[in-house]
């Protein structure tokens, strides 16, 4: 039997009658190792790329057709430049020449003859030459006009000049404000300062009248009253702290109250510690040890009860005596009676002290003594039982208790 045959079919070939759009999405594919990856473009990335492409194209030629015009620019600057060199070549040669003929003309000079004129004709045209060349360089050539120069070198120095004062202004600024903070902190530190100026001048006031109500309480006792303001020793009724006009530049007024504080709080100070000066303060001998106090006590002769206008300070003969307060001496007496060797001292504001059974007197009366002075040493002269200073302070001529005001510190 025969065998039925088929027809032949075509090869399968599909057609796309329908147009895409150029943009279109379109695969990239890539085979390697027996596999494929696939890129998909899309349609903005497809104008993306060639946006770019077109803009790269552009500034490609156009920086080419820039370099190739800056190229001829500058050639043809450099070929004016190089005949305006030859000009000034061939110029300084036609000067150099008219220099050497120079000296020749000149000594031609004041000679007769055609020869000379001639010489000073040929100098003249060659003058003449040189000026027109001058003036056909400066005509051709625009940046060798002077006018122009001037005027780019009077612009650049302004700008320059304009530059350097901006740099300048902002440094100042910067300085002004660094200036501000440092004066800022110093203020600070001095309003600092000044407190502690103050407290310690109102310190030094408060420890010397604290001083003065302790000698009180014995004077007291004797119906008296120390005052230091009521025996001032100024002279006049005026007076009070000297505290400066405010200055028109200064305008903080806490400073300006700060200044006012301090100037009366040390003038304060400087009236107490004058005052001060005529107190007796202190102890008359350095070692010593009180053998009799103030008052009544039994008579160390008769053991009967007897008053003492002083203290008894036992101590080793020798040891100095110091005066505690500036003052005048006003009795030195020697005698191996009574208060033996003694030495009385006015210091003023009512109080004299006294000084008895000496060993030595190094004063005389008449004498003016500051503090700490030495007017004497301990001895066992007078009526005395052994070496020791008898010591009294009498305040408005009445005798008080000495030991108070030795027991100050100041």
């Amino acid at each position: 039997m025969k065998k039925a045959r088929f027809p032949k079919r075509k090869a399968y070939s599909p057609r796309y009658r329908e147009k895409k759009p150029f943009f279109s999405e379109k695969e990239i594919i890539f085979r390697s190792s027996g596999r494929a990856k696939v890129f998909t473009l899309s349609s903005r990335l497809q104008v993306i790329i060639l946006i770019l492409f077109c803009f790269i194209s552009v500034w490609s030629f156009y920086s080419y057709h820039l370099y190739n015009k800056t190229g001829r620019i500058i050639n043809y600057k450099d070929q004016e430049l190089v005949e305006t060199r030859d000009a000034y070549v061939d110029l300084m040669s036609d000067f150099v020449a008219i220099h050497k003929n120079i000296d020749e003309v000149l000594s031609a000079i004041g000679k007769t003859g055609s020869k000379s004129n001639k010489k000073l004709d040929d100098y003249k045209r060659q003058a003449m030459i040189m000026e027109d060349k001058i003036k056909q360089i400066t005509a051709e050539k625009d940046w060798t006009d002077d006018k122009t120069l001037s005027e780019k070198t009077n612009i650049n120095e302004a700008l320059l000049q304009r530059d350097i004062a901006i740099s300048e202004r902002d440094e100042l600024r910067k300085q002004l404000d660094e200036l501000e903070d440092a004066v800022k902190e110093i203020k600070q530190a001095e309003l600092e300062v000044f407190n502690r100026v103050e407290a310690i001048a109102k310190k030094e006031i408060s420890k010397i009248k604290s001083a003065f109500s302790n000698i009180n309480v014995p004077l007291k006792q004797q119906g008296k009253y120390f005052n230091p303001l009521a025996n001032s020793k100024k002279r006049d009724s005026s007076g009070g702290p000297y505290i400066p006009a405010q200055l028109s530049s200064i305008q903080d007024k806490r400073f300006n109250q700060k200044i006012a504080d301090i100037y009366k709080a040390a003038d304060d100070l400087e009236y107490y510690r004058e005052v001060v000066k005529g107190v007796p303060f202190g102890k008359p001998v350095w070692s010593y040890w009180l053998s009799s106090k103030f008052g009544y006590r039994k008579d160390p002769f008769n053991k009967k009860r007897a008053g003492h206008k002083g203290v008894d300070l036992a101590s080793r003969t020798g040891n100095k005596i110091q005066v505690k307060a500036n003052g005048k001496v006003t009795r030195v007496q020697f005698s191996n009676k009574g208060y033996g060797n003694n030495v009385t001292i006015d210091h003023g504001n009512g109080f004299v002290t006294k000084y008895a059974h000496l060993h030595k007197i190094y004063v005389k009366k008449g004498d003016y003594l500051k503090i700490d002075d030495i007017i004497g040493e301990v001895g066992n002269t007078g009526r005395s039982t052994g070496p020791h200073l008898h010591y009294e302070i009498l305040y408005q001529g009445h005798p008080v208790d000495p030991m108070p005001f030795m027991q100050i510190k100041l």
